[in-house]
C-alpha cells in the first residue's frame, strides 16, 4: 500500500487556518481583512489581525481594515489622529504611533474612546503638548515619552481601573500638572515614569499599588517624612540625577519592607540613609559621602540574624564609587550586610 502524500499548497493551507482559527476569524472576515488592506501597509496572511504601516513615509493614517487587533504606524510623518481613517477599526487591541508628528490638537475628538478593546497605547516621540483624551477604559498600557506634554487634565484617568502602565517621560511636567487631582482614577497603576521632566517635588497621588516610580532627570531636592507610608508595594525607586542633599531626606524615609532597589546616583547626598532590611540594590555613586559606617545605616534587623544567613539584611549590591570614601569599607559593614556579593567603591 502506497502512503499518499499532501501536497504542500494544501500543507500551508492548513497551517494557515490553524494560524487564522486561533484568532477566531471566518473564512469571510479573512477575505475582507486581506482584500481592504491599505496598498502602502502589509498585512500578513497568516496573521491578518496584524497591519503594519510602520516606515512608509505616510502623512496620513490609511482607511484600517475591521478585523484589525495589531496596528503598527511608527515611523512615519503622521500628523493627525483620524477619527475617520479609524472608523472600522473598532476592534484594535495594540496601536503604534511612536515616531510622528501628532499634537494635541490633532488627535481628533473621540478617536481613541470608542476603540472600547484597545490595551496597548504607544505614542512616544511626537508632539503632544498634553494627555490625550478620552481614554478608553479597557486601556492597560500608556506611553507618551517624548513629547511636550506640560499638563495632565483633570479627570481624564478616571474609570481606567486597568490601566497598570504610565509613560511619561521626557516631558515638560512641572509639579502643579501632577497632583492628586490629575492622577485621580489610576487604582491599579504598577509603574509610573516622571523621569526627565521638571519637577522640583516627590508627585503626589500616586496610588498604593503603585511598585515601580522612576524619577530620574528632575529638580527633586526633598522627601517629604512617612512619603512611602502610603505606598505598601513600592519596590523599585529611582532618583538618580537629581538635587537630593543629606538635609532633604529624612534618615529612615526608605525604611519600607517593600523596597527592593534603590537608585539615588548624582545627587548630593552626604550620608547613606537608613537601609531597609529587605533592600536588596542600592546605587548611591557620584555623591558627596565622605564615610560610611554599620552602625549608621545597619538595620536593628541585623542584630537577629542568625548564621544560616536566613534573616536579617538582604542588601546584595551597594554601589558607592564617585564618593569620598577611601577603601577599605568598615568591617562592621561587612557584618551587618552578610550576604553582599558586590561592593563597588
Amino acid at each position: 500500500m502506497h502512503r499518499m502524500e499532501i501536497p504542500m499548497n494544501i500543507i500551508y493551507i492548513m497551517c494557515l487556518l490553524g494560524s487564522v482559527l486561533s484568532q477566531d476569524m471566518s473564512y469571510e472576515e479573512i477575505r475582507v481583512q486581506l482584500q481592504a488592506c491599505p496598498k502602502a501597509c502589509r498585512c500578513p496572511q497568516d496573521f491578518p489581525r496584524a497591519v503594519y504601516c510602520d516606515s512608509k513615509g505616510l502623512t496620513t493614517i490609511p482607511t484600517i481594515p475591521p478585523h484589525t487587533w495589531y496596528l503598527y504606524l511608527q515611523n512615519n510623518n503622521i500628523a493627525v489622529l483620524s477619527a475617520d481613517a479609524l472608523r472600522n477599526a473598532t476592534q484594535l487591541r495594540w496601536l503604534n504611533l511612536n515616531r510622528n508628528k501628532i499634537t494635541s490638537d490633532g488627535v481628533e475628538s473621540d478617536v481613541l474612546s470608542t476603540m472600547s478593546q484597545l490595551a496597548h497605547l504607544y505614542m512616544d516621540d511626537n508632539l503632544l503638548s498634553s494627555v490625550p483624551s478620552p481614554l478608553p477604559p479597557s486601556l492597560e498600557h500608556l506611553r507618551l515619552s517624548r513629547n511636550r506634554i506640560s499638563k495632565i487634565p483633570a479627570g481624564i484617568f478616571s474609570g481606567l481601573d486597568k490601566l497598570t502602565l504610565l509613560d511619561l517621560q521626557s516631558n515638560k511636567l512641572m509639579d502643579d500638572a501632577v497632583t492628586e487631582v490629575s492622577l485621580k482614577g489610576l487604582n491599579n497603576l504598577v509603574q509610573i515614569n516622571l523621569a526627565k521632566n521638571h519637577l522640583t517635588s516627590m508627585p503626589v497621588g500616586l496610588p498604593p499599588t503603585t511598585t515601580q516610580l522612576f524619577l530620574d532627570g528632575n529638580n527633586i531636592d526633598k522627601i517629604p517624612t512617612g512619603y512611602f507610608k502610603g505606598l505598601p508595594k513600592m519596590a523599585f525607586i529611582r532618583l538618580n540625577y537629581n538635587k537630593l542633599a543629606s538635609s532633604g531626606v529624612p534618615k529612615d524615609v526608605f525604611n519600607v519592607s517593600s523596597i527592593l532597589d534603590l537608585q539615588l546616583s548624582h545627587n548630593q547626598l552626604t550620608e547613606v540613609p537608613l537601609i531597609p532590611s529587605g533592600l536588596e540594590h542600592l546605587y548611591l555613586d557620584h555623591n558627596n559621602i565622605s564615610t560610611v559606617s554599620g552602625s549608621s545605616v545597619c538595620p536593628d534587623s541585623a542584630d537577629l540574624m542568625d548564621d544560616t544567613n536566613e534573616s536579617g539584611p538582604r542588601l546584595r549590591y551597594l554601589r558607592l564609587d564617585g564618593n569620598e570614601i577611601k577603601p577599605p569599607i568598615p568591617s562592621d559593614i561587612i557584618s551587618c550586610f552578610r550576604l553582599l556579593t558586590s561592593i563597588i567603591i
